[in-house]
């Protein structure tokens, strides 16, 4: 009898365990309209199934730290290497020996540790208003400290990551003197107050507001896509010298992974071939698998240099770089 009672108990565990298994769960800083096609695409291919839960970065880390080993994640997903970065630093992430992910992903576009993979390249450079900037009068960042453009330029918050790892990288090959020398000038550039986003960023160079700024691409892309006449102009920043600042969105195993098997069966997934076409057409955004062509609206920008002093680099700086806006008056 206790053998005919533990068989079908035995095998309920058993099957239980397999659904478990069989379900990656996923905490993402991505909007769940950006990622869900793709999730739903490795499920049909892989009959594993994807439960996403959604927040900002900050909070998902807090939640991770706060739930420890009972955590249900699997996978971390956020965008920026400085988040990507804070979350290794916090002992949240565990490191992947992937040769799949080793050979889709550059090696600058990843922690040398292992920690962290990025899924998709963010280029962040320069606008102008093609009606009062003659794009020979741009070169670098750097340059934008000019006098000439007293009054002209247009910026996102400094509170904002994607700012702080630009200066991040800054710090990181010209050294902190020169970067808050380049940010000073900024500053002292403006042509009005800081901006929330980059999207109202843009619309103020539409505008007229200011002639100049920094913005990432795909802010642009969506503003072309609703007004093919959008008088803004895209100039590749720093390519005769170190290259366009390039960021990521990308992910890692969490640390406490219940199904680590499947988690890094999704990571290498969606740094195949399949999911790149996928992953960098949602969003507008450069493939990090080289690969893969972009989107045909991003493909129509041009080909540019890019930086390829490793992507971790501006989360190590993350705190110097902020403290240094934060000296330079960079609100």
């Amino acid at each position: 009898m206790k053998t005919r009672f533990l068989t079908p108990l035995a095998l309920l565990l058993a099957t239980a365990g397999f659904v478990h298994a069989e379900e990656v769960t996923v905490y993402s800083a991505r909007n769940e309209p950006l990622i869900k096609p793709l999730f739903d695409a490795f499920t049909k291919e892989t009959g594993i199934q994807v439960k996403v839960h959604t927040d900002k970065e900050g909070p998902l880390m807090a939640k991770l730290q706060a739930e420890g080993a009972n955590t249900p994640a699997d996978m971390l997903l956020t965008v920026d290497a400085g988040n990507l970065w804070q979350a290794s630093n916090l002992n949240l992430l565990k490191p992947v020996k992937s040769a799949a992910l080793e050979a889709n992903i550059p090696a600058h576009l990843r922690d040398p540790g292992n920690q962290w993979f990025g899924l998709s390249v963010r280029a962040r450079t320069i606008f102008f208003n093609k009606e009062k900037v003659n794009p020979a009068e741009l070169s670098t960042y750097e340059a934008l400290a000019d006098k000439k453009w007293k009054d002209r330029l247009c910026l996102r918050t400094s509170k904002k990551v994607y700012n702080q790892s630009l200066v991040g990288m800054m710090i990181a090959e010209q050294g902190e003197a020169k970067a808050e020398q380049v940010v000073r000038g900024w500053v002292n550039n403006l042509a009005t107050d800081v901006f929330a986003d980059d999207t109202k960023m843009l619309e103020a160079i539409a505008a007229g507001q200011c002639d100049v700024g920094i913005a990432n691409t795909y802010y642009y892309g969506r503003l072309v896509e609703k007004n093919k006449s959008l008088p803004v102009g895209i100039f590749w920043a720093n390519q005769k010298t170190n290259g366009t600042h390039v960021n990521i969105s990308g992910a890692g195993i969490t640390k406490h992974a219940k199904n680590e098997k499947g988690a890094i069966k999704l990571l290498e997934w969606l740094s195949s071939d399949k999911a790149q076409n996928l992953y960098a057409d949602v969003n507008l955004e450069f493939p990090a698998n080289p690969k893969i062509k972009p989107d045909a609206l991003v493909a129509s920008w041009g080909d540019f240099k890019h930086n390829y002093v490793n992507v971790a680099k501006a989360g190590e700086n993350q705190v110097a770089a902020t403290k240094l806006m934060d000296r330079a008056g960079y609100k």
